[in-house]
């Protein structure tokens, strides 16, 4: 009997992956033989005991549980996943975010023991049966976090009994807050006394375990913090998918481990990226291969989470199913479905790790994410839970009013209507689930779209504003009125990138023998698509150089792109009182909506800065033609003086009307002082000069720092215009301009005696030194013309001169 029962759970292992272990209703023996050192059966498992069957049986004695194991789930890998169901309010953290996940397994060892340990995936061979693959075996050791000693063996079934009443009580590193999140919250000691385990569930291939924890936390007026967790343990395919190996051309989010192969002088750095298990039924692979769209064995299914509001979830689900066109260019129908959450079926749990569920948090934090949970093996996505923030709602309102205001009449007020929310609801949702598909950011995207194509009423509304969701594009702020826009050409949508890279991560290769033959095969697809469609470019996170991959940007002319944007901000601020209008507001909405409107300035004027010392760079192969590194045209970089020269120091009051200050206290002398002066210590780094002067070494043709230098003067250095107050910000830009430059040419580590860094120790200086002399004499000539404070201004600015040139006379300019 013993034996038939362990042939018949090995053969449901291999068929579907399941381990369901029966009770039986045979009362065992408790004079039953049992292995030397281990107690009788009915002495542990009692006939009162609850035993609930599923991937392990789990029995409940008083206040222990048992897991009882089949020899078939020693060494199967789990995934373990520990969420919060419940936190303290103010904690900063809510009820279906995750806060751990491990890969585990569960070990026999010598002396009654079963270990458990943590799957370290890192390195792998290419080959199994090689010389590495025994090198790397004999090497490698998972470290073991527990150790259970074997309490008895279910002598109808030959499980293994252990008790893992403390593993999941007390603060086990696999199934409790991963130790950075404790120390981001404060959190020390576990009180053991007020912590326990709620309940565990099991399923066929999954464990559910709900525990209260209590952490002593110094800064809680309690002095302790309470917490409810959720961890589920997921048993992981046996043979785990197939691994797509990473493209930086095209953006996923990998898991990185170290390749050794015998055929191969080094070893390699190999990143997986990570997918859901998308395969044509087998009746449907010859269809599938013949380019005909088929379902997939398994759909990719996101709930709604119960506490969302309903009149929400419809157009949550919209943003989930508007990627069933994506994955048609993979060759799937019906590939990925929103659904609501069944509230009446009682075997489902929103924190069960076999379900995808769109999570909605009661948060004042106006965001959402999109993580995922995946096999370290092989990239395999197993769920994903989307953190929703109520108040995302209050982020889109404020983009669309300050962004679309000029464009939709609806975005004109502070409470928009449902159908319009919904819809911003929707584009939120698409990108969030980008994210929980595998997809990157890819800043790049809107730079594929011409400026004037933005503004051009056909095109934007047929192709949309950007080809990737996945981009931070936001609203087409570059529409003007006159346009005539309707919503399509100013909603974000899912667009070309995005259905190109679905097709590369997710298309199915049965003809490719292994991962290492579909790499070959999709380096050339992408080397083909690239060269025919450039727009398909991945630009990244927009943390490197590359001014075209920036967030919250539009278009391939950030100049001409802000300029337009900065039209629509001179419409939208005399109107910002009538649009931010609810009865009894204290104005707390026009002061939310004004600092939305100068944020936004300010992200037009960073876009265009990113220019400066910069290089665009594509990567490429060494297939593809064309360089990985070309700089940004000496003529973009002057135009880019140009706007700061007009659209910052020429002081924006525009900004600041009166009828706005006589209602909130506007701080406008200080902000537009501080931005002025931030942008010259930019330009008159020493860091900023140095990158323009190594690119004009670098490349001919390139912008110099005397050209330069040249450029910034004539924008800064001009006539008075007679306007008291914009003469007024042009005094103290000029102060500012002196200040920079006397920091530049005499730096505090020089005074100190500290050593120059490379940038001081370069030609810079020497650049500075001739600029001086060159800005002396033209002060000189706009002094003849000025008078009265302006012709004060430019006394007192020469007498700073001469003390600087003194200064570093004196110095006889050392340092160089």
């Amino acid at each position: 009997m013993k034996k038939l029962f362990i042939v018949l759970a090995i053969l449901i292992a291999g068929h579907q992956h399941t381990f369901a272990q029966t009770p039986t209703e045979k009362k065992s023996d408790s004079t039953s033989t049992q292995p030397k050192g281990l107690q009788p059966y009915n002495k542990i498992i009692r006939d009162s005991t609850k035993n609930k069957s599923g991937l392990f049986m789990v029995s409940h004695v008083d206040t222990k549980f048992y897991f009882q194991i089949p020899d078939s789930l020693f060494n199967r890998y789990m995934l373990v996943v520990t969420r919060y169901l419940s936190t303290p309010e103010g904690f900063g953290r809510f009820g279906g975010e995750k806060t751990n996940e491990q890969t585990i397994y569960f070990e026999k060892g010598s002396n009654n023991t079963v270990y458990l340990r943590s799957l370290q995936y890192k390195q792998d061979v290419r080959n199994a049966e090689s010389m590495l693959a025994k090198a790397l075996a004999g090497s490698n050791e998972n470290p073991i976090v527990s150790a259970f000693s074997i309490k008895t063996i279910n002598p109808d079934t030959g499980n293994v009994v252990i008790d893992v009443t403390d593993a999941f009580k007390k603060d086990n590193a696999m199934f409790s807050l991963e130790s950075k999140e404790k120390t981001d919250r404060k959190l020390t000691s576990l009180a053991d006394d007020k912590s326990f385990i709620e309940n565990i569930d099991v399923y066929p291939i999954n464990i559910e375990i709900k525990t209260t924890k209590t952490y002593t936390q110094a800064a809680a007026s309690s002095g302790s913090v309470t917490l409810r967790l959720n961890t589920s343990i997921v048993l992981l395919p046996k043979t785990p998918m197939r691994k797509r190996f990473a493209d930086e051309r095209v953006g996923y989010f990998a898991n990185k481990y170290v390749l050794f192969d015998d055929e191969q002088q080094r070893a390699e750095t190999k990143f997986i990226i990570q997918r859901y298990r998308l395969e044509p039924k087998e009746k449907d692979i010859k269809k599938y291969l013949n380019g005909e769209l088929v379902e997939p064995k398994k759909q990719i299914v996101y709930y709604i989470d119960p506490a969302t509001p309903k009149k929400w979830r419809p157009y949550l689900i919209a943003g989930i199913n508007d990627w069933q066109k994506a994955f048609e260019a993979a060759g799937f129908k019906n590939a990925i479905v929103g659904k609501e959450w069944p509230e009446g079926d009682k075997t489902m749990s929103l924190e069960d790790a076999r379900y995808s569920v769109v999570r909605y948090y009661a948060s004042e934090t106006p965001n959402a994410y999109g993580p995922r949970v995946s096999d370290p093996r092989s990239g395999e996505i197993i769920e994903s839970h989307v953190g929703w923030y109520h108040n995302v709602m209050k982020l889109v309102q404020r983009w669309y009013m300050i962004q679309a205001g000029p464009l939709d009449p609806r975005a004109r007020k502070m409470h928009l209507d449902d159908e319009l929310m919904g819809q911003l609801i929707r584009f939120v949702s698409s990108h969030e689930i980008g994210h929980t598909i595998g997809l990157r950011h890819n800043m790049g995207a809107s730079s594929a779209t011409p400026v004037e194509k933005l503004r051009d009423k056909k095109w934007v509304e047929a192709n949309g504003h950007t080809v990737s969701i996945m981009d931070y594009a936001r609203f087409n702020y570059v529409a003007q009125p006159q346009d005539n826009i309707s919503p399509k050409g100013i909603y974000p949508r899912i667009g070309m990138y995005d259905k190109w890279a679905i097709k590369w991560g997710y298309s199915y290769y049965a003809k490719a023998k292994d991962e290492y033959e579909e790499e070959k095969i999709l380096a050339k697809i992408t080397t083909d698509s690239l060269t025919a469609n450039p727009k398909l470019w991945f630009g990244g996170e927009g943390k490197d150089e590359d001014p075209r991959s920036q967030t919250e940007d539009l278009g391939d002319d950030a100049v001409l792109a802000s300029d337009y944007g900065i039209k629509n901000l001179k419409r939208v601020v005399p109107n910002l009182i009538a649009w931010t209008y609810q009865p009894n507001d204290a104005y707390d909405n026009l002061s939310d909506m004004h600092k939305a409107m100068v944020k936004q300035y300010s992200l037009y004027l960073y876009h265009v800065l990113k220019y400066f010392g910069s290089n665009y760079i594509t990567k490429r192969t060494v297939d593809e033609k064309g360089v990985v590194y070309q700089p940004v045209a000496k003529a973009k970089v002057k135009s880019v003086i140009d706007y700061i020269g007009r659209q910052v120091f020429v002081a924006p009051l525009w900004m600041y009307p009166q009828e706005i200050d006589q209602l909130i206290a506007l701080k406008t002398a200080e902000e537009i002082s501080d931005q002025q002066d931030q942008v010259l210590n930019m330009l008159l780094s020493s860091g900023m000069l140095y990158n323009i002067s190594l690119k004009s070494m670098q490349f001919e043709g390139a912008y110099t720092v005397p050209e330069f230098l040249n450029d910034l003067q004539q924008t800064v250095w001009i006539n008075f215009s007679g306007d008291i107050k914009q003469d007024f910000y042009r005094r103290a830009l000029q102060r500012s301009y002196i200040e920079k430059l006397s920091r530049l040419l005499l730096p505090k580590d020089l005074d100190a005696g500290k050593a120059l860094n490379n940038a001081q120790r370069s030609d810079v200086r020497l650049y500075a030194k001739q600029h001086l002399v060159k800005l002396r004499d033209d002060i000189e000539s706009l002094m003849k013309t000025a008078t009265g404070l302006n012709k004060d201004h430019f006394e007192n600015v020469l007498a700073e001169l001469e003390q600087i040139m003194y200064k570093l006379n004196k110095n006889n300019f050392k340092g160089e």
